[in-house]
């Protein structure tokens, strides 16, 4: 596991004023199939998992190589807010042996990963007609405020003293969620 050595500094800070606190944003769970009748399945799998009507992305430009044409719906995918946000997450990072990598999380704090069969989630049944799908989650973290930079009036820049660092995020999540956070993916030990 990850050393974080101003842990104690960001839980100190946190409970002396509750408006640095961390909290999950928002939750983005997409599949990308490629289109056709893959992609009508896999909005089913995301309906099923989330509760949601999926969205569908729509490829930007023409690759020949893969069959996909400008404009074609070739993904989908959902936005998860407040507890159906946290509730997921928790389900998915289960699915991940609540273990994340360093190399998963940006220079804001968020972070992302993937589970490549949705059948790891727990709760999910496996149904022939569906299939097995791989899905990539991203995940927002930020602190409250963050609403200044996107709202329609006023709109303004977040200060750097409020923006939240990678480890500050890692110690939230790992805190709030008991992940396990390492530099490198552990070596797997197989008995045969």
């Amino acid at each position: 596991m990850i050393d974080l050595p101003n842990e104690r500094l960001f839980k100190a800070d946190w409970e002396h004023n509750p408006m640095r606190k961390p909290f999950v944003a928002k939750v983005v769970v997409d599949i990308c199939t490629g289109g056709g009748e893959p992609l009508s399945r896999a909005s089913t799998i995301l309906e099923e998992l989330t509760g949601q009507i999926p969205t569908q992305s729509r490829a930007r430009q023409t690759v020949r190589d893969f069959g996909i044409r400008r404009k074609e719906p070739i993904a989908v995918r959902v936005t998860l807010r407040d507890e159906k946000a946290e509730d997921f997450l928790s389900r998915a990072l289960q699915a991940k042996e609540k273990i994340l990598l360093v190399r998963n999380w940006d220079d804001d704090g968020n972070f992302a990963f993937g589970i490549s069969e949705h059948i790891d989630i727990p709760g999910v049944k496996y149904d022939p007609q569906l299939g097995i799908q791989g899905m990539n989650i991203t995940v927002c973290v930020e602190r409250p405020g963050y609403r200044v930079k996107r709202r329609r009036r006023r709109r303004t820049k977040i200060p750097y003293r409020h923006r939240l660092t990678p480890e500050e995020s890692m110690a939230f999540i790992a805190e709030r969620f008991d992940v396990e956070i390492l530099e490198k993916e552990r070596e797997r030990t197989y008995l045969f």
